[in-house]
């Protein structure tokens, strides 16, 4: 059955351009077989089992083969942000909830008012309905205790 096998996988490799080895194959075609004998897989013909596994480890060889890798450094993918600023994106939205999440709600929301939305001061106090003096010392409050924490994080990190 050793040659049958061998023949087999000679005939595939060659029509496939394959650089494996077909005594390799069929030997691990037969230990595949002993594998599901010890197992008590009940194999009726032995000869066609070995044959379709055979025939399975060519193919998946080859399907492994057409998977190549390549870099993607020299392409230009049109349409949006490259993987890096994403990626970038992503970590500044963690450190900021995190570093966020230190600072009271009334301090997250005036902060939030005023880096993200680009509010002044004078249409933050109207928005909220504080005064804008309130707005001030609260926004100056939270700032320093992003500073404090963003020097506790770059100390760690360092």
């Amino acid at each position: 059955m050793r040659r049958d096998l061998v023949a087999l996988a000679t005939r595939f490799l060659r029509a496939t351009g394959g650089p494996e080895e077909a005594e390799d194959i069929a030997q691990e075609a037969l230990t595949v077989l002993w594998e599901l004998s010890e197992k008590g897989y009940p194999i009726q013909n032995p000869k066609a089992l070995a044959i379709k596994v055979t025939k399975n480890i060519c193919v998946s060889n080859y399907r492994k083969r057409k998977i190549e890798t390549c870099r993607l450094e020299d392409d230009a993918f049109p349409g949006g942000p490259s993987a890096e600023e994403r990626v970038e994106a992503a970590d500044n939205t963690r450190i900021k909830k995190a570093v966020y999440g230190q600072l009271t709600r009334s301090e997250s929301e005036l902060m939030s008012l005023k880096t993200e939305q680009d509010l002044s001061l004078d249409e933050i106090a109207k928005k909220t309905g504080r005064p804008k003096t309130s707005v001030k010392v609260t926004i100056s409050n939270a700032r320093k205790k992003l500073r404090e924490k963003l020097g506790h994080l770059q100390t760690s990190v360092a």
